[in-house]
């Protein structure tokens, strides 16, 4: 009940899906810019999970979903990675009786194996006497921000993931510091590629777009970059990096891959369940990869995934001024009182957009732009009039 007993306009945070470096730093300056604005902020923990699961009159359902988030509390947290607030891949407008907490698994009908749970978060959110919710999240957290905004609720959402594909804006936060730990650990992996005169097939997190390998491979100076949207035939790979391994005085060669890559007339390398989203986990394309090539060129090849620790640590300072950027924008619109907006960079411009812009496209590399369909690996033709990261 204490929730409720704060008369300041109160608005909502919550972080979804995977974390990325930045997300701290957004969420501390939401804090104290709605503190010196004389608003509230409550932080909604574990993603929508948190208002799915939140139950007015059980206190411990309380401590356990949402927090009052003042200065003094969230002071330090911007200075490591991760998400403070905990985060988790729930959709309420799809929950799974399987995933769903006992409490509301009573809820389903007999053979219903998903229930729309939409109007318990929106009546969880007028008991807290929530204003306006700044979910921060890729496509799968923000469409349910969407969900919400269609259905009469305020909005303002913040674009974050790695693989910096949400459509509509330039940048999500995360990414800057995934391409730069894939850089760094790319020329870490050098040193014993190097030493042993091995092929190197590095796996990124990519799964739908290609930026993350395509961008790495181009600043690592990577000898092939194989990409989500573009198949590749592990033939012509092999011919390829054999080349270039022979090419260079040292005897080895590197290869980004994209964990959503495709091999020609293949399908992603998935595992396990879908999520909430129906998505499944991907990851072992290097893996085959590296199998192939090493049959194919008779040479031995060292496997690696980068996986989670492209993620880990904390942000680098592109991250954290985009992170504070855009958590001042999202209190600007609050307090003009414009909603269903997604903040935005387009062309290196601060800017804001209708969130419904989400579902309207998919951001995936610009090919002809930026890739040589037949060399694997990155071609930018045209530097000029192109944004930072390139499209």
């Amino acid at each position: 009940m204490a929730v409720r007993k704060d008369k300041r306009p109160t608005l909502a945070i919550l972080t979804g899906g995977g974390d990325v470096p930045g997300l701290n730093a957004c969420i501390k300056t939401v804090v104290y810019r709605a503190h010196a604005e004389g608003l509230r902020v409550l932080g909604v923990r574990r993603g929508w999970a948190g208002l799915l699961e939140y139950t007015p009159d059980d206190p411990e359902s309380a401590a356990r979903c949402i927090q009052d988030l003042e200065p003094s509390e969230v002071r330090t947290i911007d200075r490591s990675g991760g998400t403070y607030l905990h985060t988790s891949r729930t959709n309420p407008s799809a929950v799974r009786a399987e995933d769903a907490p006992p409490f509301l698994r009573k809820k389903f009908k007999k053979g219903e194996e998903t229930r729309d749970f939409t109007p318990r978060v929106l009546e969880n959110l007028e008991y807290l006497g929530v204003r306006c919710i700044l979910p921060i999240g890729g496509d799968d957290t923000l469409s349910f921000g969407d969900r919400l905004h269609r259905e009469g609720f305020p909005v303002i959402a913040i674009p974050k993931t790695m693989d910096n594909d949400v459509f509509g804006t330039d940048y999500c936060i995360g990414f800057s510091t995934a391409v730069t730990r894939s850089v760094n650990f790319i020329h870490a992996l050098r040193t014993s590629t190097g030493s042993h005169e091995r092929i190197a097939v590095i796996e990124l997190f990519g799964r739908y777009c290609g930026e993350t390998s395509l961008i790495s491979a181009y600043l690592a100076g990577v000898d092939r970059a194989i990409i989500s949207e573009v198949p590749f035939d592990p033939e012509r790979l092999a011919g390829l990096i054999l080349e270039d391994k022979k090419a260079n005085p040292k005897n080895y060669a590197m290869i980004t891959i994209s964990e959503g890559a495709k091999m020609i007339g293949g399908e992603m390398i998935q595992t396990g369940d879908s999520d909430p989203y129906g998505h499944r986990r991907l990851g072992g394309i290097g893996e085959r990869t590296g199998a192939l090539l090493k049959e194919l060129t008779g040479e031995h090849v060292l496997n690696q995934r980068l996986s989670y620790l492209m993620r880990s640590g904390a942000p680098d300072s592109l991250d954290l001024m985009v992170a504070v950027n855009f958590a001042n924008m999202a209190i600007d619109l609050f307090l003009r009182g414009v909603f269903g907006r997604l903040v935005a960079l387009s062309r290196g411009i601060y800017t804001d957009i209708p969130l419904s812009t989400i579902s309207s496209g998919q951001k995936r590399v610009d090919v002809r732009e930026l890739y040589d369909v037949e060399a694997y690996r990155p071609k930018v033709r045209h530097v000029s009039g192109k944004p930072m990261f390139l499209y």
